[in-house]
């Protein structure tokens, strides 16, 4: 089964001479794939290169623009899949685009910290970025009828959305399928950065996270429990972050004193790798965790359909001293959206301290009934 993935709509859409298009995100999320996939749309003269081939590294290594013309000829389109591992590959670029008015330039990183030569300083103002997720709920109404959509829903609520995952119905499969992911790929990125060894300790945090998904988190407390530094969990927790394991979500204030800022929250990008972490893939009626699956699961949903809709947004949770709380709050035209995730469908009222404070804001529950609308409105 093939999806048409949003972000090859969206490189379609953005694609044009003069500009790079770099398209990133974690491993395996279909990065490759889809440019294989763009390309057999493609009627102009192209070149395909894998910056893992040393071969391309001695193209490219005389920065000249005569030998570009030698090798680029009449192309219109460049494409690079893992052009991180090409060495000054930002420069190599930057003398490429500014020589070659009419070409087209696609290349692929598989994390922020891969690419941070092609997005620092010498491509300013010469690229575009799209940043490609695990399939999205979206992406799964192109082949998913409306009677399969629940029972679905339950099943990516444990194993995640990895596009290789669409075509493994055993369970054991899937099981295997995100452990490996997680202990050969995911921190294989991170272990070889900055001579990052122990991973054993970078697990133990992961696990802590997984615990706490949707609560507050305290970087003191993270390291005390693991023993490491606060300064040594933020720079790992940094490192998760780029390679687009989990992220964090601040707490929105107007600089009231009621108001909690002090410390994050924590989700995963996909649920699946969150319950590899944990070793738990027990059925959502079988789990005490099922809150979270949903609210995880939805708050990554909602990161999906925003950034694949280019809709500017700013997000955040909001919970005051006495325990009133909003699970995310969308900061985006001027105004504020709070959302309560609830895997029943239950009356809940907007908390009476962000209805005096914020009353022009709109409040929504989003519940199993209501979700699938949800993740297709701005």
């Amino acid at each position: 089964m093939i999806i048409t993935r949003k972000a090859q709509n969206l490189l379609e859409n953005i694609i044009k001479p003069g500009k790079v298009v770099v398209l990133h995100g974690a491993r395996r999320v279909g990065k490759t794939f889809l440019l294989k996939e763009y390309l057999k749309t493609v009627k102009e003269k192209y070149i395909f290169w894998n910056g893992e081939d040393f071969a391309v590294h001695e193209l490219l290594s005389r920065r000249s623009v005569q030998n570009y013309k030698n090798i680029l000829g009449s192309t219109k389109l460049l494409v690079i899949d893992e052009a991180q591992k090409i060495p000054e590959i930002g420069h190599v670029l930057k003398l490429i685009v500014d020589s070659f008015e009419d070409l087209k330039i696609i290349v692929t990183g598989s994390s922020a910290f891969d690419i941070a030569n092609l997005t620092g300083e010498p491509l300013t103002g010469r690229k575009y970025e799209i940043v490609m997720y695990p399939v999205s709920e979206n992406e799964f109404r192109q082949f998913e009828n409306f009677e399969e959509r629940y029972d679905n829903l339950l099943q990516r609520l444990v194993y995640g959305n990895m596009p290789e995952l669409i075509n493994t119905s055993d369970p054991d499969d899937k099981a295997a399928y995100l452990r490996e992911l997680v202990t050969s790929y995911l921190l294989k990125d991170i272990l070889a950065f900055e001579n990052i060894k122990n991973s054993s300790k970078m697990i133990d945090l992961l696990k802590l996270i997984a615990y706490q998904t949707g609560n507050e988190v305290s970087i003191e407390e993270l390291g005390r429990q693991i023993g490491m530094s606060k300064n040594t969990v933020e720079k790992y927790l940094d490192l998760l972050s780029k390679v687009f394991v989990v992220y964090r979500l601040n707490g929105f204030s107007r600089n009231l004193r009621k108001e909690v800022v002090k410390n994050s929250r924590w989700y995963f990008f996909d649920n699946g790798i969150r319950n590899a972490i944990i070793a738990n893939f027990n059925p959502v009626t079988l789990r005490e965790d099922r809150r979270l699956l949903w609210e995880n699961y939805m708050m990554s949903e909602r990161i999906k359909f925003l950034s694949y809709s280019r809709v500017v947004c700013n997000r955040y949770f909001w919970r005051t001293y006495d325990k009133q709380e909003i699970d995310l709050v969308e900061e985006r035209e001027g105004g504020l959206f709070a959302y309560e995730f609830k895997w029943k469908n239950a009356k809940t009222k907007s908390p009476a301290a962000w209805q005096k404070n914020y009353p022009g804001s709109l409040f929504e529950v989003i519940t199993t009934e209501n979700y699938s609308d949800w993740l297709s409105q701005k």
